[in-house]
């Protein structure tokens, strides 16, 4: 039997309703103590709509590269498909950089950034209260004294001028954040970017560009370098990308 599911901690995470068979068939395989059906995300909250399959424990503790995360998968989200990119984060940072992750939900790329690259402080600003719980849970987890999580719209924070590295790690609507990133960045140094998005195939490699270019070139940037990397496909031609863009302000 080939049933396709994503294991979070002791969670088991499927896509379609399952049979008695299968139910019995996915416990006996991976031990799992709960089932849930997992449909969409929904709102700026990034809340999951589930339905319980088996079991009635939505928490758990999931281990990823090193790294351990609470989650409960009935409140907060979380995506297999983007494991690649939380590793490849987790050493992209240094212990010279301060860090502003716009978009940390329960600490995706905050806590492995913390644990491996050790950056002097990262804010973790995240405006879901539930998400912000489960990151303060994880801070405490894997015993990290360099983020500060913020519950807020981080477009309310007051951080201007002192970021060497900015994570946004959000899509759809990322775009609307820019100048807000653009405000967290330090000036008179090289700093970076990691700008998410969703785009068609065709123009993934200049429509990203383009609209980081419009803000650097409004807010006195100059755009030094950039690579876009695919983080996976997020619809019939479409992908989810990320664009590392080195910047530095115009004297």
């Amino acid at each position: 039997m080939t049933l396709k599911y994503q294991k979070i901690g002791d969670i088991l995470l499927v896509k379609k309703k399952l049979t008695n068979n299968e139910i019995n068939y996915l416990i006996n395989k991976t031990k799992c103590k709960t089932i849930v059906k997992y449909t969409y995300i929904k709102g700026d909250m990034r809340k999951p709509n589930i339905e319980l399959l088996y079991g009635d424990k939505t928490e758990t503790i999931h281990k990823e590269h090193g790294c351990l995360f609470k989650i409960d998968v009935s409140k907060v989200m979380w995506s297999m498909g983007n494991i690649e990119e939380r590793k490849r984060m987790a050493y992209t940072s240094n212990p010279n950089e301060t860090v502003v992750d716009m978009f940390a939900g329960i600490g995706y790329f905050t806590i492995p950034m913390a644990k491996y690259s050790k950056p002097k402080k990262i804010y973790a600003i995240e405006i879901n209260p539930d998400s912000h719980y489960y990151l303060v849970e994880n801070i405490k987890l894997n015993k990290l004294n360099n983020v500060v999580p913020i519950l807020s719209d981080n477009r309310d924070v007051e951080l201007k001028n002192m970021a060497d590295r900015v994570i946004m790690g959000y899509i759809l609507k990322t775009r609307f954040f820019l100048d807000k990133a653009f405000e967290f960045l330090k000036e008179g140094k090289k700093c970076t970017i990691h700008y998410h998005d969703t785009l068609a195939e065709k123009i993934m490699d200049t429509e990203p560009i383009n609209e980081i270019k419009h803000h650097a070139e409004k807010h006195g940037y100059n755009l030094l370098s950039y690579k876009i990397h695919k983080i996976k496909k997020y619809a019939p031609g479409v992908w989810h990308i990320v664009v590392n863009a080195e910047l530095i302000k115009d004297k």
